[in-house]
């Protein structure tokens, strides 16, 4: 029997935007069959990659095949894996529209989402009384 890998991806599910477009892709990996996993960083699997919560926090992260990447390229990978999102990624990954997706995300995008995040931390805080 040959082993399957499986595709793991960390995310932020406290991130509404997050948590709605990983939803969808765990829905239809689910429906599909397809041997990806998805991790709430905010339960602790963030802890078994090795890395500390801010990171995972601040952008997409994605394991496959021993190696683990982040933002577009992590999204790209994502992708590869599920047939309904197969031409996007290679769309967004030709030259240039990758560049350009890349600096989005890395510097508009992903900032935005994680400050939204440390906002809601904030102030769910203040009403706990932490």
């Amino acid at each position: 029997m040959k082993n399957e890998l499986i595709t793991a991806v960390l995310y932020n599910a406290q991130c509404p935007v997050c948590n709605v477009e990983v939803g969808h892709y765990a829905r239809y990996a689910c429906k599909a069959g397809l041997p990806i996993r998805f991790d709430d960083l905010n339960i602790d699997a963030w802890e078994l990659k090795g890395l500390d919560y801010n990171r995972p926090a601040r952008r997409l992260y994605v394991h496959h095949d021993g190696v683990l990447t982040s933002g577009i390229p992590a999204f790209l990978v994502l992708w590869a894996q599920m047939p309904r999102y197969r031409f996007l990624g290679r769309l967004l990954g030709s030259p240039g529209i990758k560049q350009l997706a890349t600096v989005a995300y890395d510097h508009v995008f992903a900032p935005a989402l994680y400050r939204s995040h440390l906002r809601r931390l904030r102030k769910q805080a203040t009403r706990t009384g932490s």
